[in-house]
């Protein structure tokens, strides 16, 4: 999990191993429903980096997973075809994002910490569009970052949906997570020369 994931986040088995927050949205499709109570979406939102670490959320209304969901779905054709501009599903998700990723962001701020030090905290609550927003814009940047684009890989595990940003060395990645996917493929291989031996 990314640095500064909190506890909660992790309760709820959310990932953030996908290399990009909007990636990480789609991730939470997988296993199961991720998002479909506010206590998860306000664990997932910190755990994404959206917000500072220790940012209230207790503003957020019920109406707030939902439009994360909508956008989720948004994203996912976007990101798991190809460019297919003339597509009525196509063009409409992308003026869906597009739309989303118009309003202005949560605007941060520097403020010294309890050392001294600067940290990063937020201008003020966030705000649900603000929120979408962030996501969106990572996602536009995404998409139109051709390296970006080209390092998007599809996990090779058993009905894993997964998309991740593939940063490693000879972009020869082919989980999602090497702890996950990457594993439950390794027992697998396992089982069957194990099985192979035995006959």
């Amino acid at each position: 999990m990314a640095l500064g994931t909190s506890t909660a986040a992790q309760a709820y088995e959310l990932r953030f191993d996908t290399g990009r927050i909007c990636l990480d949205l789609l991730a939470t499709t997988h296993p199961v429903e991720r998002l479909g109570s506010l206590e998860v979406l306000r664990a997932w939102i910190t755990g994404s980096g959206l917000v500072p670490p220790g940012t209230s959320l207790a503003h957020a209304d019920p109406s707030w997973p939902a439009a994360f969901r909508e956008l989720r779905g948004w994203l996912g054709p976007l990101v798991r075809s190809r460019p297919a501009p003339g597509s009525a599903s196509w063009d409409r998700a992308l003026s869906r994002v597009n739309d989303l990723a118009r309003a202005a962001p949560p605007a941060p701020c520097a403020v010294p910490g309890d050392d001294g030090a600067l940290v990063r905290c937020l201008d003020g609550p966030p705000g649900l569009a603000a929120l979408l927003a962030a996501v969106a814009r990572d996602a536009v940047d995404l998409l139109t970052d051709p390296v970006a684009r080209a390092s998007l890989r599809q996990c090779e595990g058993d009905n894993c949906p997964i998309v991740y940003v593939d940063t490693s060395r000879g972009r020869r990645r082919r989980w999602c997570s090497s702890e996950v996917c990457g594993n439950r493929e390794r027992v697998a291989r396992h089982r069957r020369r194990a099985a192979l031996t035995r006959t």
